[in-house]
């Protein structure tokens, strides 16, 4: 933690200063056109009504956990995507209304403008035209069809994959029109190449790495997308010791894409994000103002207010489909294969198998007292799927009650029968460990977790490690949530889209996360149950609405009654601006960095 302060106070020095940083990585692999030199030419201050483009200086950007790929596809969590984002575009996006905003499409697909088939069967995208990479090379339909080839290789074991499992092809009709069949008829024709899992990549670029090299690519760190900005350099800077692991923080340098469409944007000439480090020294940097942006300020309310107090920035907390959750692992993550895997499908947990004992535990935690502190950054639920809110179930409920808790133990046959305070059953004892990333609200819910498990008859071991590594890549660790070698993890996920079909298959049976897929699909509790499989099939080949949402909420039900995950919070994600910044647009379907290009001061 000395480090992590030293490192702290030497970024506010050089942020204060704006100092321009001479990178010592290696260059873009692709040559890139600059902009003439009045073009990017910073003032002291707008001095015209309406910004225009490089007008500004350096925006600063900061992030607790450090991105550690600028690849949307490789992205191991949501740090990962808004690095991307800044770069890289999707067709089209959903804004807070629900309402489809096109971006790199021309026009929104629909079956007025016959573009979605009637019968569900696929959706045709025109294309914006003389839209470029930031190398200036065109971009085309052709970029789409391989953005999905890309996504679709098992060899690239791509995180994006769940949003295009239902897709059958993807053609290119020509250069500008770009056509998505699906195996089956779908509702959600709307869910591939749109949002943060949506993002086109380029053919020219990625092409020699659509293969088991995907992880040698240069451009996974110095990205080209079409968007206001390209990566001219990832820097790996200070390594700190936090919570026992090393911890790597890192700066992103972004400049402004040349060949970018809107020419009055972006506003500012140059971006430095800033990533990694510990979350009560973002705060204290928010105070400070030393940042102009601060992401996912997960601190107890009255730090919040602290920070506005200050002056230099303002905190919004907009609506979120976040859900901060206690997922629940259903393999063995004490037991290993032959090829040294555990939480393996070879072998089902001991004791969280046993329904008993995951209704004892759901009804054991105080789950108020976690949600309290929270403040404006959240609120208590009872649902795992909460957004659009007509999908959340108004029957879900959790009953605190420890007593009846210890008596559900008690009936399945697990009992304390040496008197040491862990109960156990032929042979097994309740012993559990508790990972998450070490974040300040999270760990006072593991101590509460500890606490209320351990008064009904659990023994709790608690383990933290730093977001970057838990909310990372399965690389060199297996600290992962993905890898989950746990028994319970704590942490926030949400769906990327209004339709809920790729956030659901996170309890599909055969999109578990195992070593031969490299973690990469999105079941990583394991959780196996046909009857939701059921559901999940017929909500998917589905195209009556109404039926629909009975399908999902049905879905959302049937996880809470199985007490496959236990839900705690609707997090708000907050994050601090500083007071001058303008033109920041949220919405719950994209990550916060969607509309940089609209920022100025």
């Amino acid at each position: 933690m000395r480090n992590a302060r030293k490192f702290y106070k030497a970024l506010t020095v050089g942020l204060v200063l704006i100092v321009v940083l001479v990178g010592c990585g290696a260059p873009a692999a692709t040559p890139l056109p600059t902009e003439t030199e009045s073009t990017l030419a910073a003032t002291e201050a707008p001095t015209e009504a309406v910004p225009t483009r490089g007008q500004g200086g350096t925006l600063t950007l900061l992030y607790f956990q450090a991105p550690t790929v600028v690849n949307p596809h490789l992205s191991p969590g949501t740090k990962d995507l808004s690095a991307s984002r800044i770069t890289y575009e999707p067709l089209a996006s959903f804004d807070k209304d629900g309402k489809l905003i096109p971006i790199l499409a021309a026009e929104i697909p629909s079956l007025e403008n016959s573009q979605v088939a009637a019968d569900g069967t696929s959706v045709t995208w025109t294309l914006k035209q003389d839209v470029r990479w930031g190398d200036g090379e065109p971009f085309t339909a052709d970029d789409v069809v391989f953005t999905y080839q890309y996504i679709m290789n098992p060899d690239v074991k791509s995180s994006s994959a769940g949003s295009y499992s239902d897709v059958d092809s993807v053609e290119a009709l020509d250069d500008n029109t770009v056509k998505i069949n699906f195996k089956q008829p779908t509702a959600a024709w709307d869910t591939p190449f749109v949002g943060p899992f949506g993002m086109i990549i380029p053919r020219h670029i990625f092409e020699a790495y659509n293969g088991a090299n995907f992880a040698d690519a240069p451009e996974n760190l110095q990205a080209i997308g079409t968007g206001p900005y390209f990566v001219s350099e990832y820097r790996k800077e200070d390594v700190l010791i936090i919570g026992g692991n090393a911890v790597s923080t890192v700066k992103i340098i972004y400049e402004i894409n040349p060949h970018y469409r809107e020419p009055d944007k972006p506003f500012f000439r140059r971006l430095e994000l800033q990533g990694g480090g510990d979350l009560n020294l973002a705060g204290q940097a928010a105070r400070e103002g030393t940042v102009d942006f601060a992401w996912n300020l997960a601190l107890p309310e009255g730090t919040l207010v602290d920070i506005e107090a200050a002056g230099k920035m303002r905190v919004l907390a907009p609506p979120s489909s976040f859900v901060e959750r206690i997922m629940i692992n259903f393999t063995d993550p004490n037991k290993e294969t032959a090829d040294g895997e555990r939480s393996s499908l070879q072998f089902p947990h001991p004791f969280l198998s046993d329904l008993q004992v995951r209704r004892a535990m759901a009804m054991a935690i105080e789950r108020e007292a976690i949600a309290a502190p929270y403040g404006r950054g959240g609120q208590l639920v009872t649902n795992i799927l909460v957004e659009p809110s007509f999908f959340a179930s108004p029957t879900n409920a959790f009953e605190h009650n420890p007593q009846k808790a210890a008596e559900l133990l008690e009936e399945a046959g697990w009992i304390d029968s040496n008197g040491d305070g862990v109960r156990e059953k032929d042979g097994v004892e309740l012993r559990l460990v508790f990972l998450t990333s070490i974040q300040p609200l999270r760990q006072a819910a593991q101590e509460q977790v500890k606490k209320d498990l351990e008064s009904i008859g659990f023994a709790v071991e608690l383990k933290q490690v730093d977001a970057s590594i838990f909310l990372g890549p399965p690389k060199d660790t297996t600290d992962t949530r993905r890898q989950f070698y746990t028994d319970l993890e704590e942490f926030a996920f949400s769906n990327k889209s209004p339709d809920p079909t790729a956030y659901m298959a996170a309890w599909v049976c055969d999109q578990a996360a195992q070593k031969e897929n490299d973690w990469s699909l999105p079941n990583w509790s394991r959780y196996c149950n046909p009857e939701f499989d059921t559901l999940f099939h017929q909500a998917t080949g589905g195209l009556d609405p109404g039926k629909r949402v009975e399908l999902f909420v049905r879905m959302n039900e049937l996880l809470i009654e199985d007490v496959a995950v236990i839900p705690l919070v609707n997090t708000r994600q907050p994050m601090a601006l500083s007071v001058d910044l303008k033109g920041y647009d949220s919405t719950p379907w994209d990550v916060e960095v969607w509309k940089i290009a609209d920022w100025y001061k």
